[in-house]
């Protein structure tokens, strides 16, 4: 390696340490870069990529993008949602992807909304598959063509999704096709 490298490596991230930051934003690198500069002159000079990428490599959160800070926010957020099993499990799932739809529409989080459809969508699609897959016994392909058409409602109308629902359970189609289902409630 590089001399001049190892060395500006070492002053990036003595530089870090000084400023001390919990994320490094655009603004953060920006100011370590003109610090650089300021006490190190032209042998410091480095582009504001190399050291994000730097931050990055020595365990530094960096975020480079509106995007990626609300995808980190509130990743805990959509960790194991899509994980149904059954009829019950899927119905959950979308309870809790519209309650996190709907908070994040009041707080304006416009990213957060889009990956909540974006998980929405991947959920649909997982059903979709499992449905179509002729290796999955019969009874639980006919469930996940049902939780493949719930995300379908839930995303097209958000709204009306639970009143359809329950009236969507109700219906002498269901029971015919689900007659298990009070068994896992």
């Amino acid at each position: 390696m590089n001399t001049d490298l190892k060395n500006k490596k070492a002053l990036i991230l003595e530089t870090a340490r000084e400023i001390n930051v919990q994320s490094w934003t655009p603004a953060e690198i920006d100011q370590l870069r003109r610090r650089l500069l300021a006490e190190h002159g032209e042998a410091a000079k480095t582009a504001t990529e190399y050291i994000a990428d730097v931050l990055k490599d020595a365990g530094y959160r960096v975020r480079l993008s509106l995007q990626e800070e609300a995808e980190e926010q509130y990743e805990e957020e959509f960790e194991d949602l899509l994980h149904f099993k059954t009829l019950g499990d899927a119905e959950v799932c979308i309870m809790r992807l519209d309650e996190l739809m709907r908070k994040f529409r009041a707080h304006e989080e416009h990213a957060a909304v889009e990956r909540v459809l974006g998980v929405a969508r991947l959920g649909k699609r997982r059903a979709e598959m499992i449905a179509h897959n002729h290796k999955v016994e019969p009874q639980k392909r006919e469930e996940k063509v049902e939780i493949a058409n719930w995300f379908r409602i839930w995303l097209e109308t958000p709204e009306a999704f639970f009143d359809w629902l329950d009236v969507r359970k109700q219906s002498p189609e269901f029971l015919a096709k689900f007659p298990h289902l009070e068994d896992e409630e």
